[in-house]
């Protein structure tokens, strides 16, 4: 590392080279003389549970403790976007954001490496105005440290290189040629550029092709060297961690940057009133239609944008919303959906509606107008109103619970001008009334503020004035807040700790249940449940019966509509989800633990008395079609419904049977209601069932609840668990087209005899942790990391617990006409693999890597419920995780290069690649 720290030393800067590869672009060297002491941060503010600190060199710091995990989100947010793009720059912050994992003299390898070999979740994202770095890490002094260490590193001495540039600009390609692929994001991006014709707003962040290949290096460093410095960012810290030792981390390594003589200048842009209504068409290969219309509205911070977004939901939340019943009860389209977006200057309200091929484009874009223009002459009721904040405000609670996610959302606040505008958002949309959801309907919704295409003059034109974001400075300086929620206990997620904490039992009727009772932030819990029933005999023919039996469950009751199911959840701030097939259903719960009782009464009742309204069934059905019709020229899909057709072991009539395209659609149209009425009278009960809960709940409480609600409950049917097989094929390498599409993606996958029973299980787990398993693997270093030629790339390996059936497969995107390259290089590192095997250190960074992660993931309530669920079913505990963490931590480089030997075949893999390869090979030909 070029950048040295010498006590409590500043940096030294010395100029960059232009064209040497692998020089940061602003570094600093070792000083003799002994340097002033660095100034302790200044506490500013605190808010809710947060505190804001500054530093002498502008960088502002947030820290958010939450003891009750054993995890912490370090989250560093530079107000920099693609709003900051000049021309020919589009595209710029986001390259950015790439490079800056590329490394730093003192991290020379790449950074995405570092973080995955110590178990971290993180990544990267750009916005309009804003890009962010953040890791989740478990909580030790040595990791977070390290954290802090790297991004104040990386903040200023990135190589940000050419060689980097080079080779990443193939992924950067990829990942807007994925993007290209979406009929909704080429109409997002296309409607969003037409709404704005002057402000940067309108430009995709991704950027356009041109200017993201053609950028040069020296424009991308002097970007980073004038955004990318501690006055233009903030840094947040959630979870747990020792506040003095943070601090003190903080201050040697972010306060050692010196504050930049520079001065970042103002923008002074602002879109001229719109003067008429505009139309913009797409043209492309796709079978699904979409209408879409966008609003200016005012910046996420001004008082009117609350009231915007309580309209917004209003018209498109689902059942209630006005524009889902216009369209979609009307069936003239299928879905609908919408983005409000809360920038820091004026930004765009929009709404999306997609059609089937057979239905009248024109009819729902009219339908789509006439409902937003209606809302003048037809205000919003009280109920609509109360029921939409109730819905926003149960997202805000929820997320507030959650330090991983307020750790990383904080980050659109910021962007806005201050992270305090939060806690005022949600002060605001607790006022917000009916009167004020109509008064921004009037001022906004306005004929010459929309597009939707085509420039219309008008003789006498009704524009929209879009006020400037207000002072956010004089809005927060006295915000006091609420009063700080409750922190959870300190909790090992350590297999062995959960274990001795973890309460099981058996109901009445053989269900079978897991309980860990622990104090969480914000009294947070989380459940997951699963019904099994049926044979193999009793569910043939009965596939599609079964998915659509679970999807309509909670669509409507004996005693309660749709909407009531919807307002009484939001009413009782729980996230539930219902789902499942043929041979079982799901619920995933998620909510607070004063609520959980009443929140599992609403579910038994949904779970036994589903009423299966037959307006929803026909909606459901219609939705799913558009669905898959979407689906038949996208590369991703059509190759997997290919090698899932090709080696599924099951026949027709068998409900795991892999249907196509067609057959899908069949089997839908086909469906008859009373068919889904009499599936669930006739398997739906409890008694093979499992649930598990952790998080912040009385047990003795929830256990009666339970025992009331589903201890009696029996399914009528034979049950036995249906045995997973495996079919034998000769390997197969096709190549399918997908005409105009301009990513590909390339499959392949081969399955053996195998459960994690066997002795070398570890070994192949480690192995193929190394191979494909994250981004410091083989796989993504070489295909992403070297050659640059896919934005997504990977492999994982699965085995059976209770059946031999283990499967092994690898996936990548890339553009078609790299697929030569990308299959020889695949075909090297599998084989490098098997052969050659794997070195000493990289079985050691892959067992640390690989247990850290495996940590994290059990600091999560959501993932712990999970195991313990399924576990209930396999007759495991969390022993098993324990004995196979020791294994792993004592394997051998021979152990595991035996067991990939053995197991790993290349010659055995089933290949399917989907693309547009007729264009790219004319191309090559021209």
């Amino acid at each position: 590392m070029l950048l040295l720290l010498i006590a409590s030393t500043g940096y030294a800067q010395k100029k960059k080279s232009k064209t040497t590869d692998k020089t940061p672009v602003e570094t600093a060297v070792p000083a003799a003389e002994v340097k002033p002491q660095i100034p302790p941060p200044v506490k500013v503010t605190s808010v809710e549970g947060i505190t804001e600190y500054r530093l002498h060199n502008g960088l502002r710091v947030l820290l958010f403790p939450d003891n009750s995990k054993q995890t912490f989100t370090l989250n560093v947010t530079y107000l920099v976007g693609s709003k900051h793009e000049n021309y020919g720059e589009t595209g710029m912050a986001h390259l950015l954001e790439h490079l800056v994992f590329k490394g730093t003299p003192k991290y020379p390898f790449n950074i995405m490496k570092e973080l995955e070999d110590r178990g971290g979740n993180f990544n990267g994202t750009t916005s309009l105005d804003r890009t962010n770095y953040f890791e989740i890490l478990t909580a030790t002094d040595e990791n977070l440290k390290w954290a802090i260490e790297m991004e104040a590193d990386r903040m200023v001495n990135s190589f940000i290189a050419k060689k980097d540039l080079d080779s990443e600009m193939t992924v950067v390609r990829n990942e807007y040629e994925s993007g290209e692929n979406s009929p909704i994001g080429v109409l997002f991006k296309k409607l969003s550029g037409a709404a704005y014709q002057w402000h940067s707003y309108g430009k995709s962040t991704i950027g356009e092709r041109s200017d993201i290949e053609n950028v040069s290096i020296e424009r991308l460093q002097a970007f980073y060297k004038k955004y990318y410095q501690p006055d233009n960012a903030v840094v947040v810290l959630a979870g747990k961690f020792d506040e003095g030792k943070t601090l003190n981390y903080i201050t040697e390594f972010f306060g050692a940057i010196p504050k930049p003589t520079r001065e970042l200048q103002s923008f002074y842009t602002r879109e001229p009133t719109q003067d008429g209504e505009r139309v913009v068409t797409v043209k492309r290969v796709g079978d699904v239609q979409y209408a879409a219309v966008a609003y200016h509205i005012p910046s996420g911070s001004h008082e009117d944008y609350p009231s915007i977004a309580v309209l917004s939901n209003i018209l498109t939340t689902q059942p209630s919303g006005r524009l889902y019943k216009a369209l979609v009860d009307s069936k003239k389209a299928s879905s609908v959906f919408s983005l409000t977006r809360a920038t820091k200057e004026p930004g765009i309200m929009m709404a999306f509606a997609e059609v089937l091929k057979e239905k009248s484009l024109d009819d729902a874009r009219t339908t789509m107008v006439k409902t937003f223009n209606e809302v003048v002459k037809n205000p919003p009721t009280k109920e609509e109103v109360d029921r939409a904040k109730g819905e926003i405000l149960k997202q805000f609670e929820l997320n507030f619970n959650n330090a991983d996610r307020i750790g990383i959302f904080l980050s659109e606040y910021i962007a806005m001008g201050d992270w305090r505008l939060f806690f005022l958002y949600r002060d605001r949309i607790e006022k917000v009334t009916p009167d004020d959801v109509l008064r921004v309907a009037k001022e906004y919704l306005k004929d010459d503020n929309r597009t939707v295409g085509l420039f219309i003059p008008t003789e006498k034109p009704d524009r929209s004035e879009i006020p400037g974001e207000p002072d956010v400075a004089a809005l927060v300086k006295d915000y006091k807040g609420k009063q700080a929620i409750a922190s959870g206990e300190e909790f090992d997620p350590s297999p062995a700790n959960i274990e001795s904490r973890t309460q099981r039992s058996t109901l009445p009727n053989g269900m079978k249940v897991a309980y860990l009772a622990k104090k969480t932030r914000g009294e947070s819990v989380q459940l997951r449940m699963t019904l099994r029933f049926g044979d193999e005999k009793n569910l043939t023919n009965k596939g599609t019966i079964g998915q659509y039996t679970a999807s309509m469950l909670d669509k409507g009751t004996s005693k309660m509509t749709r909407q009531q199911i919807k307002d009484e959840f939001d009413r009782l701030k729980a996230r539930v989800s219902i789902f499942g097939g043929a041979t079982s259903a799901s619920v995933s719960i998620e909510t607070t633990g004063p609520n959980l009782a009443e929140t599992l009464k609403l579910v038994g009742h949904i779970l036994k008395e589903a009423s299966f309204p037959a307006e929803e069934f026909e909606k459901l059905k219609s939705e799913r079609i558009a669905g898959i019709e979407s689906q038949r020229t996208e590369p991703q899909a059509v190759a997997s419904i290919r090698l899932q057709k090709y080696t599924s072991p099951y026949p027709k009539g068998d409900p795991r049977y892999a249907e196509d395209f067609d057959e899908s659609l069949a089997s839908i149209k086909a469906l008859k209601l009373d068919d889904l009425k009499k599936f669930h009278k006739d398997f739906y009960g409890a008694n093979n069932g499992t649930l598990a809960i952790s998080g912040d709940f009385n047990s003795s409480e929830i256990n009666s609840i339970i025992t009331e609600q589903f201890g009696n409950w029996k399914s009528p049917a034979n049950f036995k668990r249906l045995e997973a097989r495996i079919k034998k094929v000769q390997p197969i390498d096709e190549k399918l087209e997908t005409p105009d599409k301009a990513n590909a993606f390339f499959l392949a996958q081969y399955t053996w005899e195998y459960s994690d029973s066997e002795p070398d299980y570890a070994a192949l787990e480690l192995g193929q942790y190394m191979l494909g398993g994250g981004t410091a693997s083989r796989l993504f270093s070489r295909i992403r990391g070297k050659e640059g030629i896919s934005y997504g790339v990977g492999s994982f390996f699965n085995a059976g617990n209770l059946d031999k059936v283990g499967t092994f497969t690898a996936y990548a995107i890339y553009a078609p006409e790299n697929v030569g390259k990308l299959e020889e290089v695949f075909k090297e590192e599998i084989l490098k693999a098997v052969n050659e095997g794997f070195t000493a250190e990289e079985v050691e960074a892959a067992k640390s890597g690989w247990l850290q992660s495996r940590s994290v993931n059990r600091a999560q309530d959501a993932s712990v419920a999970s195991s313990l669920n399924n576990y209930l079913f396999t007759s495991r505990t969390m022993k098993w995780d324990e004995e196979l963490e020791k294994k792993v931590q004592a394997l051998t480089v021979t152990e595991i290069n035996a067991a990939m030997k053995k197991h790993l075949n290349y010659d055995n893999l089933n290949m399917v690649k989907a693309g547009d390869f007729a264009k790219a090979k004319a191309k090559a030909e021209e």
